[in-house]
Parts: structure tokens; C-alpha cells; sequence
């Protein structure tokens, strides 16, 4: 055994099993051996524990915080329930305690239904029905409020139903975890695009307000007009002159006193004609991004409507939806594919960086196999599995950034960053695998 390692329960140790007791209507089981010991599992989430009992008796225990599981009479583990009628009646105001095995789950869709404790018929009948569902299942997959749900109750928006629990359960799996895909995917647009939207609203509300003090606060053209009219009444060296405009108000003018009207005149028209060009690209640029706007908006109304995994692909996965990063680059290449980064290094020293420095030990590395090529880690995310998918997207990336890169198919080897090592004197980007897993890709960037 390793260091770190330590047998428990010696009593049990490599003998044999007779039989498995499971406790009725309990969360606990128990392996049976042939010496008259047995190994109790009590699954009481937070207080789960594993006992080791002798003829009935527990005399050693796993957790052993758990004092009060060394004083359990296993025999208390079985719990029955009297399900008849006459019992119903007379526990009818305390119904929960009374069929305890009955999860929130089934209370909830009692009571949703016009379960009422006040009304004893109704609420027998319903119960009866509850079993005769539970008892003779058959496995609904259903959509609660955006939500996949298992149920063994038709409480929901019905998906599938099936006979069969290992389909039922598979094709749960499947729905599921697409439909979380799902969500995070679109949840990873819909981020972007609400950055765009509220980015591009404040540059149009903005440079609306710049347009409207360029065109209003500062006519350049009128008061050139208005100088060139009143020549007359302009003498050389005044610093400013009051005139009045072409609707007759009065415009006070700043003058060069060493200009005279014609050429401070002509300091208005050149200011009048940068202020035009200003004016059109500041409208060009105005109207680009109000075209931005909209389009954020539309592909905003479409990324609600999308219901399926496979649609979204087809509409949205090469989308070119970009938003100003922050962050300091690494230094090696960066992707996301369906929620997970993925890094590839960018020669043999980067490699090294990639592997050695930055990359978890929990992170999923990837290597074309038995050529040179790229590094390329895939970002764990904590309490997930990596999808398939994402493992494909980044062999792809390794195999094309490796000597196989024109071949039809390539393998590339995975594993877990903790399973990869460098051996004191290896070259830049040597590292030794010890276990690995091998997938065929077509190298793909």
C-alpha cells in the first residue's frame, strides 16, 4: 500500500461476502460475511458514516464524530410504515411524519395537484395514486420552469416518457447536460451582447451630445457670413466686435487684432470646413454603431428563440461576437470553446511555461502523439466534467499545431497535467506522460 494509505475493518478484510441487507424504508444497507461481521453504510448526508458490527452490534465506526452511531441498534434501521386506511385516518394532520419516505418532490406535487388534508377522501385517493406511480413507474424526463427534471411523476412540461430506466436515465443524461450546455453557451453570448448594446448606447447617447455642441454651440460658417456682411463695421486691432446675425440677434465674435474682417473671416471658414469633416465622420461613426446596436439587438431576439443545442451551433458557434478584453494576455494562445479555455503553446520553451508553470494539476493536457507539436491544456472547471466535444476541439488544435498537421487523422494523447512531468536535463518541451488516453482527430485550427 502507499504511504498515505491505511487498511480499516482488518475483521472484513478478504473475506467473504453471504449476503446484502438493505434496511426498509432507510437511507443504509449493510455487506454481510460469512464470520458474523457486516459493514453498515448509513447515506444520512452530512452524517453518513460506515459501521462495523459484530452479530448485531457496531463496534467500530468510520466517521468518529459520530459517537451516537456506536450506541445504534441496527434492527431500529429497518422502519415500516402501515400504510392502510384506518392508520391514514388516524394520522390524517400528520401526514409527513407518518410517510416519511415521501420526498418534497411528491409532497409538492400533491399539493399542487388539490391535495387537502381537510378533504379525506380526496387526499386517500390521491396518495393511492402516488404509490400505484411509484410502484409501477414508468420515468418521465420532463422541462420544469427551463430545468431538465428525472421524475417518476408527470409534473412538468412532458419531454420523454419511457419504460425502460437505463434508456430513461441515459437519455436524461444526454438532455441534460446538452440543455446545461445549452445555457452556459448562451448565457456566454448574451453576455457579450448586452456588452455591446449597453457599450454602444452610451457611445451613440454620447457623441449625439458632442454632435448637437458642435452644430449648435459653435456655427462657424454663420459667424465667417455674418463678419464677411458687416466688413464695414470690423476695424483692424479690436480683439472682439458685437454684430447681429441673420435673424437678428447679437452675436459677440473673438477677433485676431492684428487681422483684419476678411482674414479673421477666413479663420471662421477653415475652422467651419475641419468642423464639417468632424461632423461627418462623427455621424459616420454615430450611425456604424447604431448599426452595431441593432444588430445586437436582433441576434438578441434570436439567441431567446433558440431552444436546442444543435440550432444554436448553426446560428451562433462561428458568430464573430467580439468585447474589449481587460485582462493581460498570457503568453501563449488562447480559445474558448463552449465555456472552457483552452491554451496552446507556442514552441518548445512556451511549452515548458504552458505546462510547468501555468497549467493545474487537475487541467486536461493534450499532445499529438509521438511527434513535436504544441502543448495545449483545457481549463478544469471545478466539480465538471470536461464534455467530449470540448476534449475533441482541443486534440484538433494539437494535432494541427503539431508535424502532423497534413495528415487526415492524428492521435493525440490526453491525461490530467498531475500525470505529465519534466526529468531533470530534458530539452525545452520534453516532458515524460504516465498515463494517457488516446483519441483520432482530424488536425483542425
Amino acid at each position: 500500500a502507499k504511504k498515505n494509505s491505511i487498511d480499516l475493518f482488518d475483521e472484513v478484510i478478504l473475506k467473504k461476502l453471504n449476503g446484502i441487507t438493505q434496511y426498509e424504508n432507510e437511507r443504509s444497507f449493510a455487506l454481510d460475511f460469512d464470520n458474523g461481521y457486516s459493514l453498515v453504510f448509513k447515506m444520512h448526508a452530512n452524517r453518513s458514516n460506515v459501521l462495523l458490527s459484530k452479530e448485531g452490534k457496531v463496534i467500530e465506526i468510520f466517521r468518529n464524530q459520530f459517537k451516537a452511531d456506536l450506541e445504534l441498534s441496527l434492527q431500529e434501521l429497518h422502519r415500516a410504515i402501515d400504510w392502510s386506511y384506518a392508520h391514514f385516518t388516524q394520522n390524517i394532520g400528520n401526514l409527513k411524519q407518518t410517510y416519511f419516505t415521501f420526498g418534497k418532490e411528491i409532497w409538492r406535487y400533491l399539493e399542487e395537484n388539490g391535495c387537502d388534508e381537510n378533504d379525506t377522501t380526496k387526499t386517500w385517493k390521491m396518495i393511492q395514486e402516488v404509490i400505484l406511480l411509484l410502484e409501477t413507474p414508468t420515468f418521465y424526463i420532463l422541462n420544469r420552469k427551463g430545468q431538465i427534471k428525472f421524475s417518476l411523476l408527470p409534473d412538468g412540461d412532458r419531454i420523454k416518457s419511457l419504460s425502460d430506466p437505463i434508456e430513461a436515465i441515459n437519455e436524461f443524461f444526454y438532455l441534460a447536460t446538452s440543455t446545461d450546455t445549452l445555457q452556459r453557451e448562451k448565457a456566454a453570448i448574451q453576455k457579450k451582447l448586452m456588452a455591446i448594446i449597453d457599450s454602444s448606447e452610451g457611445y451613440i447617447s454620447k457623441n449625439l451630445k458632442k454632435l448637437d455642441e458642435i452644430t449648435i454651440d459653435t456655427p462657424y460658417k454663420i459667424w465667417a457670413d455674418v463678419l464677411m456682411a458687416n466688413m464695414h463695421q470690423v476695424e483692424k486691432g479690436k480683439k472682439k466686435i458685437t454684430l447681429f446675425d441673420f435673424d437678428g440677434k447679437e452675436i459677440t465674435l473673438k477677433l485676431k487684432p492684428d487681422l483684419n474682417a476678411q482674414q479673421n473671416a477666413q479663420i471662421f471658414y477653415r475652422k467651419a470646413k475641419n468642423q464639417e469633416i468632424e461632423i461627418n465622420k462623427l455621424s459616420e461613426s454615430i450611425q456604424q454603431k447604431q448599426s452595431e446596436l441593432d444588430a445586437a439587438k436582433v441576434q438578441l431576439t434570436q439567441l431567446d428563440a433558440i431552444a436546442t443545442l444543435t440550432d444554436f451551433k448553426q446560428q451562433f458557434k462561428e458568430s464573430k461576437i467580439k468585447v474589449s478584453k481587460k485582462e493581460e494576455p498570457l503568453p501563449f494562445h488562447q480559445m474558448e470553446y463552449m465555456g472552457y479555455k483552452i491554451w496552446i503553446g507556442k514552441n518548445a520553451v512556451n511549452n515548458d511555461l504552458l505546462t510547468l508553470k501555468y497549467a493545474h494539476k487537475d487541467d486536461l493536457w493534450l499532445h499529438a502523439k509521438d511527434v513535436a507539436g504544441s502543448h495545449v491544456v483545457i481549463k478544469n472547471q471545478s466539480g465538471k466534467t470536461i464534455p467530449k466535444e470540448v476534449i475533441e476541439r482541443a486534440a484538433e488544435l494539437a494535432a494541427y499545431n503539431s508535424k502532423r498537421k497534413t495528415e487526415s487523422l492524428c492521435p493525440v494523447a490526453y491525461t490530467q497535467k498531475k500525470f505529465v512531468r519534466k526529468r531533470k536535463g530534458d530539452l525545452p518541451g520534453t516532458v515524460v506522460v504516465e498515463r494517457e488516453q488516446v483519441i483520432m482527430v482530424t488536425p483542425k485550427l
